[in-house]
């Protein structure tokens, strides 16, 4: 706490002796109050600061000045998963280790799928993502695709340093150690996967990483605010629908 400048004021249980473990207190939950859902628009689904932010260029995204990185390859080669988002809006969101752990939905949507790709473990700090090619698409993550009322959307979390695993709200634990494989889960059949209301949590790092969002071309604008190095908190507006 004194090294990373945690702050507990916001969190449910505000002594560090409350916590039984250190992953129990890294993946702590805050107060209901602390974090206000946006009404409207896109919310940003974590604490972070804003790495990236902008539009894909075809089939590539911006990771730092002279480096960037194919939808395909942070897709694990899935290029059907990949296609509806060449020449959309993403942004990239860095949680350092004093942020909420926590991972949440941006707008309502219903699971539409889910892959995980198996990867290294690089740390994902500034310092990385300017001196490591192709980073976010090396690391080990979870991708989750949703339909919503704003398009489809992926929320996808990247493993870092320490991350012992990611944990799913419709699937629990979901990056075992030693996997090799990537896999891929659909539930848009049938009855189709879970929905979930803006703001509701939808998973959280042991330990800490990045989540990149993506939308597809055409549907939202990013808010002015929306800028690298500005951190944000979980719940406030990221982007409205276009044309608004």
């Amino acid at each position: 706490m004194r090294r990373y400048r945690v702050d507990l004021s916001q969190a449910a249980r505000g002594a560090p002796e409350a916590y039984l473990s250190f992953n129990d207190f890294f993946t702590r939950a805050l107060k209901p109050e602390a974090r206000p859902i946006a009404a409207e628009g896109l919310a940003s689904p974590v604490d972070g600061v804003i790495s990236a932010v902008g539009t894909a260029a075809d089939n590539s995204l911006f990771q730092a000045k002279g480096k960037t990185y194919s939808l395909e390859d942070l897709f694990a080669g899935d290029e059907e998963q990949a296609r509806p988002y060449r020449n959309g809006p993403f942004i990239t969101l860095y949680l350092s280790p004093r942020d909420y752990h926590r991972v949440h939905m941006p707008a309502d949507g219903a699971l539409r799928a889910m892959l995980y790709a198996p990867g290294q473990l690089f740390s994902v700090n500034a310092a990385a993502t300017r001196r490591i090619d192709k980073l976010f698409a090396r690391n080990e993550r979870v991708i989750a695709t949703f339909a919503s009322p704003l398009g489809r959307l992926a929320v996808i979390l990247v493993g870092a340093l320490f991350v012992s695993s990611m944990e799913l709200a419709w699937h629990g634990p979901v990056a075992p150690p030693r996997r090799q494989q990537a896999r891929q889960w659909r539930y848009d059949e049938g009855a189709g996967g879970p929905a979930y209301r803006r703001g509701e949590e939808i998973g959280r790092f042991n330990m800490g990483s990045t989540v990149i969002l993506l939308a597809e071309p055409g549907k939202i604008a990013w808010d002015r605010h929306c800028e690298p190095g500005r951190w944000v908190a979980m719940g406030q507006r990221l982007a409205t629908p276009a044309g608004l």
